[in-house]
């Protein structure tokens, strides 16, 4: 496996990454392909012997598992083709346990509340099968088992995209916020307290869902601004205004994906320039924006890129972006480092360099020891790696975990220091991004 990271210290670190050629891009696209297909006929095949049978030498049924407390380092690694979500311990690298989330595109990472011992997952159904009468609701498991406990139906249709990212969220511990958009935005508000759907906000011209403090949050909208909403005790709207104008969605749009600390949420633009607003007062406040690139990379085609692309851990204010070489329009591509930097300096910190999430991939399906031969042969096959999403945890020995929405595999990534601790592998077949409760 390939080192993980190296201090930024020379000017010519930027021209380490040539791109690909035509024949390497076409080479890797058919063993990716090949590989998703054994990977579905795997994990098919394996999930056929799931069924609860009796053991044949016992004849016990097998029991309900009890999940340990949560720890800081798990992780929901949602998984679009298998429509569910996959809960992870980034320390052993185990499975944990399993949460469906039928109907959607994309799957929702799940929630969590620690609090009241629950997992939310926003889901859809239909009364025949993939048509018919629709349904949304809340699936409520309890946190120790996942056990089926309770549900919410909301009349409001919930948004389904590529990524759904910000798309759900908990507003404080009481109230549960869902994105919808047909047939206009809006934010459906439920209360987890009585167990049932408060009403519907309006955002028009605006989308997804940040969370600020136990009563309000704030939407991006596409006039450049963002929009804070607040409730009242109840969950009803109590008022809804707009921030000053911070970026043009023509000339230099920012991603979905943002990245909290307290009462800030930043954001990134596609030319790599980093937005933060403070929500902390009466109104938001709008910091000077600066750019990821240094004078280094003045003129490069260095830009961030992805879909889940950036991450904050709050205790050291560090912010990771998934980067790549690429011109305008190629902001969903995946990348080959994760810049850090920074946020109160604005210094950059290291630049991390994506695992080999293909070979693990592809080596575990035709099952090969990590360690041998011939799984260092095939990571030379596939020399280019690069990620989609990244999520890190909020400890003080945090984990930076990282994915390639193509591929059943997850990075383990130390931080500080960028080397690589472990893939987790069986982490399903496609998926856009992660979530650390």
């Amino acid at each position: 496996m390939r080192s993980g990271s190296q201090r930024d210290r020379s000017p010519s670190h930027r021209d380490r990454h040539e791109a690909s050629s035509k024949a390497t891009r076409l080479r890797r696209g058919r063993v990716l392909g090949w590989l998703a297909v054994c990977g579905a006929g795997t994990i098919l095949f394996a999930a056929s012997g799931f069924a609860a049978s009796p053991s044949p030498e016992t004849g016990e049924h097998p029991s309900v598992a009890t999940l340990p407390p949560p720890g800081a380092h798990w992780l929901w690694v949602p998984d679009r083709l298998l429509a569910h979500s996959l809960l992870f311990d980034g320390d052993s690298g185990d499975v944990l346990g399993m949460v469906d989330s039928p109907g959607l595109l994309t799957p929702q990472a799940p929630l969590v509340s620690t609090v009241r011992g629950e997992v939310y997952s926003v889901d859809v159904g239909y009364t025949r099968g993939l048509r018919g009468e629709r349904t949304d609701f809340i699936t409520i498991y309890d946190l120790a088992s996942l056990a089926y406990k309770d549900e919410i139906v909301f009349p409001t249709r919930a948004a389904t995209g590529n990524t759904s990212i910000a798309y759900s969220a908990m507003i404080g511990p009481r109230f549960l916020a869902v994105f919808n958009q047909f047939p206009a935005t809006s934010v459906s508000i439920l209360d987890l307290d009585a167990r049932r759907f408060v009403g519907e906000i309006g955002v028009s011209g605006c989308a997804g869902i940040y969370p600020i403090d136990d009563r309000r949050f704030a939407t991006l909208c596409g006039d450049g601004t963002v929009g804070i909403v607040e409730i009242d005790d109840e969950g009803h709207q109590k008022s809804f205004s707009h921030s000053a104008k911070f970026f043009d969605t023509i000339e230099d749009p920012v991603f979905m994906a943002g990245a909290r600390n307290a009462e800030r949420w930043t954001f990134v633009s596609f030319e790599g320039m980093v937005h933060t607003i403070d929500f902390s007062g009466s109104e938001a406040q709008i910091l000077p924006a600066w750019s990821l690139l240094g004078e280094d990379e003045a003129g490069s085609n260095w830009r961030p890129g992805g879909l889940q692309l950036v991450a904050l851990h709050a205790p050291t204010n560090r912010l990771f972006v998934v980067m790549h070489e690429g011109g305008p329009g190629s902001h969903k591509d995946a990348g080959p480092e994760i810049w850090v930097h920074d946020l109160d300096s604005h210094e950059r910190l290291e630049r991390i360099e994506a695992p080999g999430l293909a070979a693990a991939f592809l080596g575990d399906q035709m099952g090969l020891d990590r360690e041998s031969f011939a799984a260092t042969l095939l990571g030379w096959i596939l020399p280019t790696d690069t990620v989609h999403s990244i999520a890190v945890s909020q400890d003080a020995s945090p984990l930076l975990f990282v994915r390639n929405a193509e591929l059943g595999a997850v990075g383990v990534i130390d931080p500080d220091g960028g080397r690589t601790l472990r893939i987790l592998g069986e982490a399903g077949l496609f998926g856009p991004t992660l979530r650390v409760p």
